[in-house]
């Protein structure tokens, strides 16, 4: 299994790879778009443009190297994002709400499709149990751990409009912010 850092596969990729990696990431929307801080709406079509959106989704998620992906990301502010929940196993979830946390945390980095190059120190429930539905409108439950518990609920943030920069801590969130403001080079 390639080493995940953050929301982010970390591993060697080859041109071809690279090139689908940065066509990917240009259709995602990034810091400080406002649309990453807006709170998405329950979905309530189960139709086949929700599963056009989860599939579009997935691709633009696999093609990023990614292991979420929230559709307030793509600009879509409904409550829909995809993850995997294993190695080789990506599943689509609608209207998600975390209904069990585990009361141990663990802090670890986490990076964004969103927010490129940075890795933020976030504390989170090592499992949780995640409810919600399918494209097709069934009802799904997931029992997480990490990686992947970790992965939903930072999905589920995106949902709610919030970001990594919101949950780390002051010095990192300072940290980050400096290293994401645009620098004014002198030629």
């Amino acid at each position: 299994m390639a080493e995940i850092e953050g929301q982010v596969k970390d591993e060697q990729l080859n041109p071809e790879q690279e090139a689908r990696r940065r066509l990917a990431l240009a259709q995602i929307r990034q810091y400080p778009d406002a649309a990453l801080k807006m709170a998405a709406r329950p979905v309530e079509a189960f139709d086949d443009d929700l599963r056009r959106l989860a599939d579009r989704m997935k691709q633009l998620m696999a093609d990023a190297n990614g292991i979420g992906l929230a559709a307030t990301q793509v600009g879509v502010l409904q409550r829909l994002f995809v993850f995997q929940i294993a190695e080789d196993e990506t599943v689509v979830l609608a209207n998600p709400e975390i209904v069990e946390r585990s009361e141990e945390t663990t802090v670890d980095d986490e990076g964004c499709l969103s927010i490129q190059g940075v890795l933020l120190p976030v504390e989170r429930p090592t499992t949780i149990a995640i409810e919600g539905r399918d494209e097709h409108g069934a009802e799904v439950r997931y029992e997480l751990d990490e990686p992947y518990s970790r992965v939903a609920q930072h999905e589920t943030d995106h949902l709610d409009g919030v970001l990594i920069l919101d949950r780390t801590t002051p010095e990192a969130r300072r940290e980050a912010l400096g290293s994401l403001r645009p620098r004014i080079v002198i030629g």
